[in-house]
């Protein structure tokens, strides 16, 4: 049985080994666990698995071959489960929806604290209570233009906060690309320069030197040709960006295929005080904003990576952020981002169409002086020449 979940996790693209196979099996026979397929996993995992960038790897093929599991891990205890059950779905005209109250950023957290000291109980499909399925703007499975979404899925996209453990994964910089276009659209960025010690044969300087030295050979050397193009990529990571990852992910792969200096940082919806390089750690690892923006010279290629699709709040506000209090507004980060590396640009995996229907996207536009461009072989292009001036 072991067997084959072995060759799955090869086929999947986990580089295990029979050495730590046999470990697995070594700790099965000697009952390191009780016999219990949730301390198999992580048994498994921390045997079979060398690199957290394979994880999310690993737990794709551990579902598929052991069928039937819905979770491995316990639901959050503090939020009861049949508040995260959907068992009403509402589907409004658009003048119901419009109708619905907006209450504001600062009034909405104000209700929020009042009804959580009133609520005693459960409430489902109303349109005062925090509960599922109504129009509340308190709760989720419901509809609401604007409200804070406590538990369960994102359905609307529109909650201006979210009160909810959010798990992120790693963008794969290995995935291979189905095409090159990226690359070579990206390539255009591309400037070398030789520097450096004489590390290689100047064939041409060789042939010439030759040709005059009567047949002699005369071997000329040069310095070794490099790309001096520093890069700073910084991508948005979860809620609606999770319907562009395959994009973004031949995007990540490429740029770290073509860029020998470029470093990457995550976030989530807009910059703020502090990024992540990881997402499994983003709460234990972080870098503050600050260090980044003094550590990268002025010639350094910003490119950031992101929907620009979120509340308004999360921009404009203190305390905006969908996930927790920031100090400051999004937008005071982004401008310093702009001022410190001149040459920057957006890159928006939205359908370009659709970009007028978005607040958010109108006011990250403003915010980068215009630059931004589709994340389509066109836009990269477009891209790539205004950051190459």
């Amino acid at each position: 049985m072991l067997i084959d979940f072995f060759f799955t996790l090869k086929d999947a693209g986990v580089p295990v080994s029979i050495k730590e196979f046999l470990m697995l099996l070594e700790a099965m026979q000697k009952q390191v666990i009780s016999p219990s397929l949730d301390e198999f996993y992580y048994l498994a995992r921390i045997t079979l698995v060398k690199d957290e960038a394979h994880f999310d790897k690993f737990d794709k093929a551990f579902g598929a071959y052991f069928k039937g599991i819905e979770t491995l891990f316990e639901k959050n205890p503090e939020i009861p489960l049949d508040w995260l059950v959907k068992r009403m779905q509402r589907e409004l005209t658009p003048e119901q929806k419009a109708a619905l109250e907006k209450f504001g950023y600062d009034k909405l957290m104000d209700r929020l604290r009042q009804l959580l000291e009133e609520q005693k109980e459960r409430h489902e499909g109303g349109s005062k209570w925090i509960g599922t399925g109504g129009v509340s703007p308190f709760g989720h499975g419901g509809t609401n233009p604007e409200g804070i979404r406590i538990g369960g899925e994102s359905k609307n996209r529109s909650a201006v906060k979210v009160w909810d453990a959010r798990e992120y994964k790693d963008y794969d910089g290995e995935r291979e690309l189905g095409t090159r276009n990226i690359k070579v659209a990206l390539r255009r960025l591309r400037k070398f320069a030789r520097e450096g010690h004489e590390e290689e044969l100047a064939l041409d300087d060789t042939i010439r030197a030759t040709a005059s030295n009567a047949g002699y050979l005369d071997i000329r050397m040069q310095p070794e040709r490099k790309n001096n193009i520093k890069v700073l990529m910084l991508f948005d990571v979860g809620g609606s960006m999770d319907d562009h990852v395959a994009r973004t992910e031949e995007l990540f792969s490429a740029s770290r295929t073509e860029f020998k200096n470029m470093e990457f940082f995550y976030f989530h919806n807009c910059v703020y005080d502090y990024l992540w390089k990881n997402n499994r750690r983003r709460h234990a690892e972080r870098f503050p904003t600050w260090d980044v923006l003094r550590k990268y010279t002025p010639d350094t290629k910003l490119i950031i990576v992101g929907d620009a699709t979120m509340s308004p709040y999360e921009i404009a506000q203190a305390g905006g952020s969908v996930e927790y209090n920031n100090e400051e507004a999004g937008a005071v980060w982004l401008q310093r981002f702009t001022s410190t590396f001149p040459r920057h640009i957006w890159l928006n995996p939205e359908p370009e169409g659709l970009w007028q229907y978005r607040q958010s996207i109108a006011l990250i536009r403003q915010l980068m002086s215009e630059r931004m461009f589709p994340l389509t072989i066109d836009g990269l292009e477009r891209a790539m020449r205004l950051l190459s001036k």
